[in-house]
């Protein structure tokens, strides 16, 4: 099965020259719009919202956007030796394999939350088994059939998964070593609340011949959190009179919303801790969310309003240079 090439920036809707700043502000309209919670088309929702934290995980990385651009300018040019009819030299950074896995045997996963492209070129999914001395280029075809191996992809997991813990369809579609038709396993994926980015989940047995199967988690990009171990981070806009007289927001949680008391005289940069809102840690208790206050103002305004500006300039004693 041929892995086909994904634009990222086409999913996004933005150009190849695009800020880290724009690609943040059209990642957060999309997914807001295709969440699954939120979205007409629940299935189409669920798929579209799937390509959008793809395209976003690997044109937010700036390492993971620079081997994207280096790939898909040598993938356009026929120059990759993994792209359709590609036989040329690979590109800089890139170290490619004939087939995904060690033995070239090659496996597909559905319900990882990630595509084909993206495990084959940006996952660490791979077939490893055998003594760390063992001879792979002397290995027989009947024994590399035969011998134990543990296989390894990655899986997105959800903020409110990694909180809630839920329940997964995934499935594995692995070659017939008689030279038949592949065959697809599919598997129930219980993914304990608490679960932490970088943590496996082992199926016992379900690799190849005997071996395990390892899903590897990654924690899927959210349109307003960030996070630091398991501090989550969100990004409080203001306008600026809310700033200076102080107001009341609710602003998003994992749990729901949660209001806000913004004091006045609040400047730029400023950071409120919301205790327990966040992730599990490893204690059993939850990390804190901290809203971090940005100032904004407005592009454009109409002549009504500049002319309360210009009114606001004229009598206010406040000068931000002295």
């Amino acid at each position: 099965m041929a892995t086909q090439f994904r634009d990222y920036y086409e999913t996004l809707g933005v150009s190849k020259t695009a800020t880290a700043d724009e690609i943040r502000s059209a990642y957060r309209k999309l997914a807001r719009k295709y969440h699954p919670d939120v979205a007409k088309d629940k299935k189409a929702g669920e798929e579209k919202f799937k390509e959008i934290n793809e395209a976003y995980e690997v044109l937010s990385d700036p390492e993971k956007r620079k081997k994207y651009d280096r790939l898909g300018a040598a993938w356009q040019s026929g120059d990759f030796a993994g792209a359709p009819g590609g036989a040329g030299p690979t590109p800089e950074g890139w170290t490619f394999r004939e087939q995904p896995f060690e033995g070239g045997t090659e496996f597909h996963f559905g319900g990882t939350g990630f595509s084909d492209f993206f495990e084959q070129y940006f996952g660490t999914r791979r077939s490893y088994g055998g003594a760390p001395d063992f001879d792979f280029e002397q290995e027989t075809r009947e024994t590399r059939r035969s011998r134990k191996r543990d296989v390894e992809a990655d899986m997105l997991v959800s903020l409110p998964e990694a909180l809630h813990g839920s329940t997964r369809t995934v499935t594995l579609q692995r070659p017939d070593p008689a030279g038949g038709p592949p065959k697809t396993d599919t598997y129930k994926v219980k993914i304990p609340a608490g679960i932490r980015e970088g943590q496996r989940i082992r199926l016992a047995g379900q690799g190849e011949n005997g071996g395990d199967l390892f899903l590897r988690v990654n924690f899927q990009k959210h349109p307003d959190f960030r996070w630091q171990d398991a501090d989550l981070y969100y990004d409080l806009e203001l306008a600026p009179w809310e700033a200076v007289l102080g107001t009341t927001v609710e602003i998003p949680t994992l749990d729901g919303h949660a209001k806000l008391k913004i004091p006045p005289g609040t400047v730029n940069g400023a950071t409120f801790r919301l205790a327990n809102l966040g992730l599990p840690r490893s204690d059993g208790k939850r990390g804190n969310l901290y809203a971090v206050v940005r100032i904004e103002v407005p592009d454009e305004v109409e002549p009504d309003e500049r002319g309360l500006w210009e009114e606001l300039a004229k009598v206010s004693k406040f000068s931000p240079r002295t």
